[in-house]
């Protein structure tokens, strides 16, 4: 049966408004555990405008030099933001991912708004559990159809 983003996507999601200062952006991803913010319309907040990952702050700022409390996130954001449905397939998202080389997949309502989001850990995760259940699956028709014989 195929699992649906909603059915694992992370539900709270660390966002940052556009004015929200790099440095403060930085520690609220050390706050949240979290290696991107997803950021959001300062009005509408749950309206993604763009994403800034831990990359961003590497390469925008701290190589270049730059001071991180004068730098915002709105500065420094990806704004082409790839969005996906909560209905969406986690093997089309696994296809939409490879195929755009994102780590995170943004997902949104049909009315545009945040809804979570799933990080190619959470993939990984998924699959992993599914090959397990395949795994016992196998092991335990092997192990049925080996006390039928004996």
């Amino acid at each position: 049966m195929p699992t649906r983003l909603k059915d694992f996507a992370t539900v709270s999601v660390a966002v940052a408004e556009p004015e929200t200062t790099a440095l403060a952006a930085a520690q609220l991803m050390r706050k949240h555990h979290v290696g991107a913010l997803i950021v959001v319309d300062a009005l509408e907040k749950s309206r993604p405008l763009g994403i800034v990952t831990d990359r961003d702050l590497v390469l925008a700022l701290m190589a270049e030099g730059l001071d991180p409390e004068v730098f915002t996130a709105g500065d420094i954001m990806s704004v082409e933001l790839v969005v996906a449905s909560p209905e969406m397939d986690a093997m089309d998202a696994v296809r939409m991912m490879r195929a755009s080389r994102l780590r995170r997949l943004v997902i949104a309502d049909d009315e545009g708004r945040l809804v979570g989001i799933v990080t190619m850990e959470d993939i990984l995760q998924l699959l992993t559990r599914e090959l397990a259940d395949l795994a016992a699956a196998v092991i335990g028709a092997r192990d049925r159809e080996f006390e039928q014989r004996a």
